[in-house]
């Protein structure tokens, strides 16, 4: 049972629910410019959260019954992982974990692009991994039909995702010499083809970015299915479920990535978050009407399997904290947080969940928490390279 629960919080846009940006005052206006996600990042980085994912995809926002795109709801966004790598010279502790999608992404672009970040976070980046199956993704990129085969589409992920660890691998830690005396910046020799041939995708080569803090920066993946939660297990360091979706209660959810764990061969245990989007009130009462003015302005509930593929808590922070606690007994390692509206929810979390949990003995104070890399935060292992001495005489 964890003894430090992890908190993360999910930033999409004004918020979760649809009608969000309608309460969000000026920072509705906002939402394209650098100085709200700083501002928001900030605060959770300040106030004791161990991470922030950042959503991406590549529509530009939810689509209709008709697969246009909803007007009432926010419709445009920013790159993520670019949004990470601008925030990072502002914060210092809080991991940032952009959404990155290998679909219709190079495993190149996917692999430098997120060594940049975690060089300039200095070992805060993570990767939330993810795939894009709809014809309107795939029609903006023109080189494959859309609605592909769910099978195909987390085939190629893994394939992906082989291939970005293979790149991020293939410099040693040590492969800058700077020797001014020989005139050699780098040893060759430790450099390695992180050569790939897959039914997907292909590889040889090495990275253009010198190994990262973190070695590898940790994987995060949402396995709210069966199939996803295979995926989980091949590819991602930390797992995210939805207790509720599809009837599945909070100790289901955990034997899902614990049997798809089995199933795959591996011994890992990993870190298993529920995700729960919350809106947080003074109390229950003003809570649900909160939720109930949202979900009127909306024009329709939002709620599990109507908007949303997780539970949908109108809370206060007590009650939050009697939940994560529940949770953790369970063996949950912590919650990622979708806040409904921001800054409203998200500024909840940091400022008043993160001390009530800190006074529930869920989590140590800001003061003493651990500033090192996310890898750590998270309860993930080191990463060893696989051309590390140690692993070239385990694989022989």
């Amino acid at each position: 049972m964890p003894d430090r629960v992890a908190l993360v919080t999910a930033l999409q846009g004004a918020g979760w629910h649809p009608a969000a940006w309608r309460t969000a005052g000026p920072a509705a206006a906002r939402l394209t410019g650098l100085g709200h996600w700083r501002d928001v990042v900030v605060e959770q980085d300040r106030l004791g959260v161990d991470a922030v994912t950042i959503e991406d995809s590549f529509t530009a926002g939810p689509v209709d019954a008709t697969g246009e795109l909803d007007t009432r709801t926010v419709v445009g966004r920013l790159d993520a992982l670019l949004v990470a790598s601008a925030v990072a010279p502002a914060t210092r502790a809080v991991g940032l974990v952009p959404t990155v999608s290998v679909t219709h992404t190079e495993p190149f672009h996917v692999a430098t692009g997120l060594q940049t970040l975690d060089h300039v976070s200095l070992g805060r980046a993570g990767w939330r991994i993810q795939v894009s199956p709809t014809a309107r993704e795939a029609a903006l990129f023109g080189r494959r039909r859309g609605d592909q085969d769910t099978d195909d589409l987390f085939a190629e992920a893994r394939e992906v995702a082989e291939v970005v660890a293979r790149l991020w691998d293939s410099w040693d830690d040590d492969a800058i010499v700077r020797d001014v005396t020989t005139g050699r910046f780098i040893d060759r020799d430790r450099i390695h083809d992180a050569r790939f041939q897959g039914t997907f995708v292909s590889v040889h080569g090495a990275s253009i970015v010198p190994r990262s803090p973190q070695g590898r920066p940790p994987v995060v993946a949402l396995a709210h299915t069966a199939a996803a939660a295979a995926l989980a297990a091949d590819t991602a360091d930390v797992v995210l479920v939805t207790p509720g979706a599809d009837g599945l209660e909070d100790r289901d959810a955990l034997a899902l990535v614990r049997d798809a764990e089995q199933a795959a061969g591996s011994e890992a245990r990993r870190p298993v978050l529920a995700d729960l989007a919350v809106l947080i009130g003074s109390s229950r009462a003003a809570a649900a009407d909160e939720l109930a003015a949202l979900d009127a302005a909306a024009g329709t509930p939002y709620a599990l399997g109507s908007g949303s593929d997780t539970a949908v808590l109108a809370t206060t922070v007590p009650d939050l904290v009697d939940r994560i606690g529940a949770l953790r007994d369970l063996g949950y390692a912590g919650v990622r947080l979708r806040p409904l509206r921001i800054p409203a929810d998200s500024t909840a979390i940091a400022r008043r969940l993160v001390p009530a949990l800190v006074t529930a003995g869920l989590r140590a104070d800001v003061a003493s928490r651990p500033t090192a890399d996310l890898r750590t935060r998270l309860g993930v292992p080191r990463a060893v390279s696989r051309y590390a001495p140690s692993s070239l005489e385990v694989s022989s």
